[in-house]
């Protein structure tokens, strides 16, 4: 489906590594006072050697393993994680969603959507002439004056992508954000990814649910251990996948 459609992201030969500092045998007070020097650390290979091309009007998935890379690999793709060796290239710098994005957990609903409107480059007013509209698509009407901390993650993830989708992204990365929803808002974010699609963007879905990923996908990405495993018709890469997943 990729022929002849401009490319908006180019992942090339990508490599992701970070260290996890084991805890001293010794006590909490040496730990204090050496900090990290001395202490003994294993470097996890998160992403290897990954490379892949995402396309205008494409909805990509990528499946996997807990631990398998998909995370990092999306955290690279937006600039969070810096690669150690490899490139990734985009047109634009991609919007990330996640259960665990960064709201202001002290805050409404209401006043997170202010903020979050105004880093996405509206004025006041424009969020305040959106307001109604985000509320009603995140299904929040009712808790929308009430504190973050009082959401549970799918209201939080609800809110999160509303606030994302107000103004149309060019590249979307979804990590798991609609697994949370509930049908109804799960129909309403597919209607917000086609308009994404039918802007020529980008979107890259992350989920377990193969059902979500069929349905939704016009390629598929497995990731195995950091490794691309295979690239290709979503049918086909779910199927291998759910076959090595299989008790034997």
């Amino acid at each position: 489906m990729d022929s002849g459609r401009a490319v908006t992201v180019r992942v090339d030969d990508a490599h992701v590594y970070y260290r996890v500092y084991e805890d001293p045998a010794a006590g909490i007070k040496q730990l204090f006072a050496s900090g990290q020097a001395g202490r003994r650390y294993q470097t996890i290979r998160a992403v290897r050697g990954v490379s892949l091309d995402l396309h205008e009007s494409e909805t990509l998935g990528l499946i996997g393993a807990n631990g398998s890379g998909k995370s990092t690999l999306l955290a690279a793709m937006t600039g969070l994680l810096p690669l150690a060796s490899g490139t990734i290239l985009g047109r634009s710098r991609p919007s990330l969603l996640g259960v665990s994005a960064a709201l202001r957990s002290a805050l409404s609903g209401r006043r997170n959507i202010l903020i979050g409107g105004l880093a996405l480059g509206f004025t006041r007013a424009e969020v305040e002439s959106r307001m109604d509209g985000i509320i009603d698509f995140a299904g929040l009407r009712a808790a929308i004056d009430r504190p973050l901390r009082t959401y549970s993650s799918g209201m939080r993830a609800r809110l999160n992508f509303a606030i994302a989708t107000a103004r149309i992204p060019d590249i979307l990365l979804i990590d798991e954000a609609l697994s949370v929803g509930d049908e109804d808002f799960r129909a309403r974010s597919a209607e917000r990814i086609d308009e994404v699609r039918s802007a020529a963007g980008s979107v890259v879905l992350v989920s377990h649910n193969m059902a979500e990923i069929e349905g939704s996908c016009d390629r598929v990405a497995w990731l195995d251990d950091g490794v691309l495993k295979a690239l290709g018709e979503p049918g086909e890469v779910v199927a291998a996948y759910l076959a090595s997943t299989s008790p034997r």
